[in-house]
């Protein structure tokens, strides 16, 4: 009789992967020498509606663990009342190819971009950041601002949707579980007065603008994920020191990057560091306080092998 697979909720993730220590689970995988091909990325038409997105996200760190993710991005979902974001993990045994664990996909991903995003401020973003605006009232909204409280002094969280009425509903829900967080209306205001912005949208046009970054802020770019999907424009990308992920997917698939590169805005040449260089101790990161940075994410699944080898550790 084949023994059962378990199955990891939600619930056990939110348990079990601290943003301290999943930051630090990150910071070690990315200085360590794990293999990460290139994601599969397809497109799937869906009737009366935008595409569908599929991502097939391998990982492996050789004879310990193995790891896929399989994820949907459903931009309809939101007139379902459903996550954009649906998925799945599996965890194997590196040895043995042996299925170790299942777990909810959706969870793992917004739990560990989160981290990833604090990773990257760990480097880039002031020591004294104080003040951190969230763009977005999405599934990514109080996990990136509980993440980047983990690693800088936030006093102040800020949250603006295009929609305020969901800007206020999201406010409502971090306050039930002991998070104080401002909806605000006015972008360009909050942008203005923030020493981190984080954004986590589904938006094909620019929502940042970069004659609103203050010296010394860092920009955290998270929701973009396609080639033709920005939420930074030419001028923001212009003003800053830019940081990645990984080059391989930012220069890809990432529209900030993309698009600035193909306007002239950007040269790839003038990425100063991915996570791996950050990690590793190829580059410091920040250099001065008064220098804008930028960090785009658009997801590897080295992260979420990190994370569901931590998880595994703990439960």
């Amino acid at each position: 009789m084949t023994e059962q697979i378990p199955y990891l909720s939600p619930e056990i993730i939110d348990r079990n992967l601290d943003y301290k220590s999943l930051v630090g689970a990150l910071r070690d995988a990315f200085a360590g020498d794990w293999t990460v091909p290139v994601r599969h990325h397809h497109g799937i038409p869906v009737p009366g509606e935008e595409d569908q997105t599929l991502l097939l996200m391998p990982a492996w760190d050789a004879g310990k663990s193995v790891g896929i993710k399989i994820v949907t991005i459903t931009p309809g979902n939101g007139g379902r009342n459903l996550p954009a974001v649906q998925g799945i993990y599996l965890l194997l045994d590196g040895l043995t190819g042996a299925p170790k664990a299942l777990m909810d996909g959706k969870c793992l991903t917004v739990r560990r971009t989160a981290a990833a995003s604090a990773l990257a401020a760990s480097y880039a973003a002031r020591q004294d950041a104080k003040v951190h605006l969230m763009v977005g009232a999405g599934a990514l909204s109080r996990p990136l601002i509980e993440a980047h409280r983990a690693v800088r002094p936030i006093t102040r969280s800020l949250l603006w949707a295009r929609d305020f009425g969901k800007a206020q509903a999201a406010v409502a829900d971090m306050g039930k579980a002991g998070i104080a967080v401002e909806a605000v209306k006015d972008l360009e205001a909050a942008v203005r007065q923030a020493d981190i912005v984080s954004t986590g949208t589904l938006s094909r046009e620019a929502l940042v603008k970069g004659a609103w970054l203050k010296p010394g802020t860092h920009l955290d770019l998270v929701g973009a994920f396609l080639p033709e999907m920005r939420e930074s424009d030419d001028e923001a990308v212009k003003r800053a020191t830019v940081f990645v992920d990984t080059r391989e997917g930012a220069l890809k698939e990432a529209g900030d990057i993309v698009l600035a590169i193909k306007s002239g805005a950007l040269t790839a040449d003038r990425i100063a560091a991915d996570l791996f260089d950050l990690a590793r101790g190829k580059h410091k990161g920040r250099q001065s306080d008064d220098e804008i940075t930028l960090f785009k994410s658009v997801g590897t699944a080295i992260e979420d092998l990190a994370a569901a080898r931590l998880l595994m550790e703990r439960v």
